[in-house]
């Protein structure tokens, strides 16, 4: 028998994944990550913690699942882009990871903003610029902890520093580090004129090689293999990005479906062959899996982490713990858009302005607990349609929605979403994208499938289907329009 080895980091989560040669998943194993706030805003991760975290996830599989680790034929890694890996001259952790959500750098992006450096990118890079890029991050660190600029040996992202941990092999995989303002999205590779217009030419010599997301670029050494008990010599590819990762199990294959991801992060994403010049709204491009082609996305931190953190204030801090289907019934027993308390769900970031902050408006004495989840579920559709109306006039032809992420198990949460959009919701069953995108990587690396359309193909997974609920078209639509006006207003008081 062969397996592949698919590890995910997201924002909350590392999971591992173990599957078989079509597909199949053989089991799973997750732990949480911490994150790190030491400051308002700053959203960190300790480096040595993640590794080991990773090393203790990929025992537990092993452990669980009798699969001899000499049958496993190699490993892919899946992982939250952006955001800042830093290793020190010497190879070792620069201080915590700055992960994609922190916004330390708010507001030297609302300078470059002023100065116009958005427009000069956009036409070379395809990129906005974010709090969380790499690039902001960078030159944050240039004028405030420039002693700590000065040690940057490498600079790395999510899973570039976990596959250097297995491999002790340098690289930044190329759809992840294709989107850090770095990269010309046409031509590749590296640009130094990209690193001197932010002011951070010096980072250019610390950019390691970019590698492919099926390429082998290492494989485990002793140290790993003591520390995770995979076998010494099991080869690591690239890897990919996570929202390229979800695309690729999502089946996107054309531009008549989109996929919107649900997680710390709201994300719409679109495949194409082509980097549309004349666009009136400047849509985030990167490299895909697939050769020739891009994934166009929208994305901001305003999605299910919204919930958790709701759940953690108000029911964990009761000593319990969240039950998803309790919550699902809650909404189901309250008519459709029946109340109006509105939630902005700006807890980790914003998609209508710089600093723009969460809350609830409309909250009454009668509200109870129910209510308040309602208008989360709500409020999260309702940012997510900003990106999903953008990515509609990207994609005119678009005639479904493929939705992944945890709250995709939530009927409730999925038939909203097919109300308010209008649009029929798909729900692909597989459980763990971004270990069995990751375990795709190390399948096409290794051979089992000549390329990703090839590994997408052998895909089969079943599609369950929500028609919208015409009925409660018109209530939820009304109550998006008082949405979108309660955060145009909440934008004068920035």
């Amino acid at each position: 028998m062969e397996y592949w080895l698919g590890i995910d980091c997201g924002g909350t989560f590392i999971k591992a994944g173990l599957y078989d040669r079509d597909g199949n998943e053989c089991g799973i194993v997750r732990q949480n990550l911490a994150i790190i706030s030491p400051q308002p805003g700053w959203a960190e991760r300790d480096m040595t913690v993640l590794w080991q975290a990773m090393s203790s996830v990929i025992r537990q599989l092993l452990a669980s699942h009798p699969v001899p680790p000499r049958h496993i034929q190699g490993v892919g890694i899946s992982a939250q882009g952006k955001g800042l890996f830093l290793l020190d001259k010497q190879g070792k952790p620069l201080g915590n990871a700055i992960l994609s959500s922190d916004q330390r750098a708010l507001s030297l992006v609302k300078q470059w903003q002023r100065d116009g450096i958005p427009q000069m990118l956009y036409p070379i890079t395809r990129q906005t610029l974010w709090t969380g890029h790499p690039v902001s991050l960078l030159r944050w660190l240039k004028e405030h902890q420039s002693s700590r600029y000065d040690q940057i040996g490498c600079i790395l992202m999510a899973h570039d520093y976990l596959r250097y941990c297995l491999t002790g092999h340098l690289g930044c995989e190329e759809t992840n580090i294709s989107e850090s303002n770095l990269y010309p999205m046409a031509e590749g590779g590296y640009q130094p004129a990209l690193a001197q217009l932010l002011g951070i030419p010096e980072v250019i010599t610390a950019l390691p090689p970019i590698v492919g997301s099926a390429q082998i670029v290492g494989t485990i050494t002793q140290a790993a293999a003591n520390a995770t008990g995979l076998t010494v010599g099991l080869p690591v590819v690239g890897g990919l990005f996570d929202v390229v990762s979800t695309a690729l199990c999502a089946g996107l294959k054309d531009e008549t479906r989109l996929n919107a991801v649900m997680g710390t992060w709201s994300v719409t994403s679109g495949i194409t062959d082509q980097l549309n010049a004349d666009v009136e709204y400047p849509f985030v491009y990167g490299r895909y899996a697939e050769a020739g082609k891009y994934i166009v996305h929208e994305a901001s931190p305003t999605s299910a982490a919204n919930l958790e953190w709701f759940t953690q204030q108000w029911i964990g801090a009761e000593g319990g713990k969240a039950d998803y289907q309790e919550l699902n019934q809650w909404v189901a027993q309250l008519p459709k858009a029946g109340s109006k308390l509105l939630f902005v769900p700006f807890l980790y970031g914003s998609n209508a302005g710089l600093g723009m902050c969460a809350g609830f408006y409309g909250m009454q004495s009668f509200h109870q607990r129910q209510h308040l989840v309602q208008a989360i579920y709500e409020g999260v559709v309702f940012s997510h349609m900003t990106h999903l109306n953008r990515m509609l006039k990207r994609f005119p032809n678009v005639s479904a929605l493929r939705i992944t992420g945890g709250p995709a198990q939530s009927p409730q949460w999925m038939q909203m979403f097919a109300d308010i959009s209008g649009l029929p919701v798909e729900l692909p069953q597989i459980e763990e994208t971004g270990c069995l995108g990751a375990s795709l990587a190390a399948m096409v690396g290794t051979g089992r499938f000549a390329d990703f359309s090839d590994a997408q193909q052998a895909l089969t997974p079943q599609l369950h289907t929500l028609q919208p609920d015409q009925h409660a078209r018109q209530a939820y639509h009304d109550k998006y329009l008082r949405y979108q006006a309660l955060v145009a207003a909440l934008g004068t008081l920035q």
